[in-house]
Order: C-alpha cells, then structure tokens, then sequence
C-alpha cells in the first residue's frame, strides 16, 4: 500500500533505513547512528511545530518514537498439519509480547493484500510476500493499532500484540486437499494456517488471556467477519473478546459498466479454493461469490464486532466501482486516483456508493454490543498507520480519531456508532492521491 505522501521525506525516515543497515556493527557505530536519529528527531519536530494540520496540505510527520520492529516468526511444525502457503512454505506471525497490566490482554491482527483468482494469478503470488514466508520481510515496524507507543494507540500499547501474515490467498479460508493444480503444486490451505497460528498463540498465552481483540485491514478485514466467531469460541467464556474489521467490508454492487465485477471475481476465488462450505449460511440459490461478501458473512456473527470502514474506500472505489475493463475511455482514471478531481457526475455516482455502504450496514446498526466508525475520508485501511489511527492528523468524527472511538466502544465507556456526512464536509479527512494504481501491503 502506498504511504501516506508527504511534501519531502523526512530525515528520520532516511536516517531509520541506515539505522537497518548498520544492524550488528557493534555499539560505537549504533551509539554514533542514535545520536544522528534524535538530532533528526529533534530537528523534525521543530519543522512541523509551525505547520497547522489541514485537509488541504500533506499531513506532518507526528511526533511519535521510532516504531518498534518486530522479528517474523515460523508457525511450528505447520508443514506437518498442511497449514502451508500457496508455495508449501510455513506461514508466519510477528508477536509483540504485552507488559504491565497488557500482560494478560491479546490482541491480533490479520494481513490485508487482496485475493487471487485463477492459477495464474495465485502463481505470481506465490514469487511474493503474499504467497510464500520466503518473501516476508524478516521485521516489521508496529504502528497504529498495533503500536506499544502509549501516545499514538494509548488504549492497546501494552497489550501482546500479533499481526499474522497473509499467504494463501482466500482470507484465511481455503482448505483443499489436492495439492498439485494445473500441473503446477498449489496450496490452497488458508484454514488450516488460522488453526495453526491460534494454536500456538493460545499455547504462547493468548489461551488466558482476559480480554482478547481481533482486527484485520482489507482482506485481512474480511478474515475477521470470516473468523469472529471462531476466535470468540477459542478463548474462555470469562474473557471479553471482540472483532474489529478495517476497510474489509467490500460490497456486491454493480460497477460503472453495469457488471457485477467483484461478485464475478469471488466467484472465481471460492470456486478455486473450495470456499463455499465454509459458509453454511449461503441459502443453495445463491452464487457461490456471494457467500464471501461480508454483508453475508456478518448476519450470522455473535460476537461483538467494530465496522470500521471510509464511505469513499479508495480500493473499492478503483477495484469494485470502476474495475479494469469498465471504463475502455479512462473517463475515470483521474477520480479514482484523487477525488477532489471527479467530476460532478461521478461525485454523484461515488454519494450513491457510499448510499450503498450505509444500506448494507444498516442491519448491523441496531446492534447494540456492535460498534461503526464510517468516516467520509478517500483512503483505505485507517488502523494501521501512525496518522490515520490516532494523531493530530487523524480523521475525526465528533471530535473522535479513530483510535479514541474504538476504544471506548471495547471499553464500553459509550455506544459508538458514528457516520459521517457526505463528501466533501469534513475538513479533518486526509483524502489519499495515488500516483500509481493501488496495491496493498
């Protein structure tokens, strides 16, 4: 996914690269490079002091702590269970253990990175992080929710925190047995890598844990919907375990051709992988792609669950409402990489989608243990990064960042189902420009 843009890199952005490199050089050169990254530090902050946060101008680097980086960890023995990635290697987590009164609280987080949908698709997959633990960056920074920075996630920073890598393609939901496909070896076994990463997280602690979160972004979002209840019935009935799903709830809508494109590609995906048993709530006249919308999946949950979602979901909006294909004349190449350039007709086209979203969550706000954050912002995916979690940058609605309303809906201080007016009214929104088609981490 791309960063959120900024007006020029900042020196500790450089400086946090090199501070990599230099790895085990020995103490005098980290001493060296510490004192280069606070003389950085310093000298950003005194940048951006007297630059006022606006929707109009880049958002400031806030003034956080390095993130902490956390080391890749390989699922034991997930080879001999079958829980592999589409290339047959092991999958992987990050854990961050918790501390001080988080040592007994949990909290996990699914890896977002779209679907694939053929065997050629999930082929290139598999040469990446999104299909092979060979690929994975060996650390990874923890930022937004899952930062132990007490002042950018004040709510979850000293919790166990673990983000789950994402590598077979289906959101955590295939399990086909055969192995070899298209004369080519292929493992479709996304079930099977939930089972065993909760495996060993319950025998590392999570299996006490008193209170308990599940979270994902983007496909890692619809894991969530997916696996909510499934995590809810791992832990003790004494604990309080909740979901949350950021960016994740994508909709069956028709896109600017008149198709139905993303229903037609989770057709393909759950054919491929055998999805469809996982869902025994799809009535039989349904096709089997509808089963995979979380608008289907979240009528049957139970357990306490937080919609985190933008009315204009940049991926949403390039993938599901003007897909590749729908538009042979680009009419929409420059709305859908900056929405302040739409026009006045597809702004009306982008208000009916956003009409679509809040029809398709209606249901689920009468809930009362349910919460919803649906901003109005052009952006995807708000939980995990430092500026859209919880920053003087962040996105409000109702004086509340993010961050500020999902923990007091965990925490039961309010009821918080917040939507958001229509575009363009919040000044707060940071909206994303993409100069390249999106992709996701």
């Amino acid at each position: 996914m791309p960063s959120l843009s900024t007006s020029s890199a900042p020196a500790t952005h450089q400086l946090r690269l090199w501070w990599r490199r230099l790895g085990r050089r020995g103490a005098a050169g980290a001493a060296f490079a510490t004192a280069l990254l606070a003389a950085a530090l310093f000298l950003t902050l005194s940048r951006y002091a007297a630059v006022p946060a606006d929707s109009t101008s880049s958002p400031p680097s806030y003034g956080h702590r390095l993130p902490t980086l956390v080391e890749l960890t390989l699922v034991d023995g997930a080879k001999d269970k079958g829980a592999v990635c589409l290339d047959g290697t092991p999958p992987g987590y990050h854990f961050l253990p918790g501390f001080g009164d988080g040592s007994d609280k949990w909290l996990l987080h699914l890896e977002g990175g779209s679907w694939c949908r053929s065997f050629e698709s999930c082929a290139r997959r598999k040469k990446t992080n999104l299909g092979s633990s060979a690929h994975m960056d060996r650390r990874v920074e923890f930022v937004g929710i899952l930062s132990d920075d007490e002042s950018q996630n004040p709510d979850f920073y000293n919790w166990n925190k673990v983000k789950i890598r994402y590598c077979d393609g289906a959101s955590f939901s295939g399990n086909v047995e055969d192995e070899v496909k298209n004369g080519t070896s292929f493992f479709f076994r996304g079930q099977r890598i939930w089972e065993a990463a909760m495996a060993e997280l319950l025998w590392k602690g999570l299996a006490r844990a008193k209170q308990a979160f599940l979270t994902g972004c983007s496909a890692g979002g619809l894991s969530t919907y997916i696996h909510c209840d499934d995590f809810r019935a791992l832990l003790p009935k004494t604990s309080t375990v909740k979901c949350l799903a950021d960016g994740g709830f994508f909709l069956d809508v028709e896109d600017i051709s008149g198709r139905r494109y993303m229903r037609s590609f989770y057709n393909d995906v759950t054919r491929l992988q055998d999805v469809r048993k996982r869902f025994p709530h799809c009535s039989s006249d349904m096709e089997p792609g509808q089963c995979f919308f979380p608008r289907e999946v979240a009528k049957s949950i139970t357990t306490p669950m937080f919609i985190l979602n933008p009315a204009y979901d940049v991926w949403q909006v390039e993938h599901v409402l003007s897909p590749e294909g729908s538009d042979p004349q680009s009419l929409w190449q420059n709305c859908r990489m900056d929405i302040t350039k739409c026009s006045s007709k597809q702004l009306e086209i982008l208000q009916g989608f956003r009409k679509a979203l809040l029809d398709a969550i209606s249901e689920f706000k009468n809930r009362i243990d349910w919460g919803m954050f649906i901003d109005s912002c052009f952006i995807h995916c708000q939980s995990m990064n430092a500026l859209t979690w919880h920053s003087p940058s962040a996105a409000r609605i109702n004086n509340k960042t993010v961050a500020e309303a999902v923990g007091d809906w965990f925490f039961n201080r309010r009821e918080v189902k917040e939507i958001d007016c229509e575009y363009p009214c919040n000044p707060s929104c940071y909206n994303k420009v993409l100069d390249e088609p999106y992709k996701e981490d």
